[in-house]
């Protein structure tokens, strides 16, 4: 799985975290929240970075609006530690690439 693809699939994970804990969906996500994977999904697609990109949390390039970073720092900074829980080698994964990738 390349770069992006990885940062899809944890972002979407991610979110469906923090809309089943937060919004109490049993499936699939809510609407702001599908909005939101929506969003991040497409942004993530049209990065200049392409498979060279680095973590949205260490990268220089900020390529959401303003209201929709807001969100996905909300989002991210909830389910972030709870990944360890839910999904332990993504965590681990994640953890290395945002601490030790340059």
């Amino acid at each position: 799985m390349g770069d992006i693809e990885y940062e899809k699939d944890i972002v979407s994970k991610m979110i469906l975290i923090y809309c089943r804990h937060k919004h109490r969906t049993q499936k699939g996500l809510c609407e702001s929240c599908l909005d939101l994977e929506d969003y991040a999904l497409n942004r993530l697609s049209k990065c200049s970075f392409g498979e060279n990109k680095p973590a949205c949390k260490v990268c220089k390039v900020h390529c959401y609006r303003p209201e929709m970073r807001k969100q996905i720092k909300i989002v991210m900074s909830y389910s972030g530690p709870r990944m360890l829980f839910y999904y332990p080698g993504d965590f681990l994964k994640h953890l290395a690439k945002t601490t030790f990738r340059k």
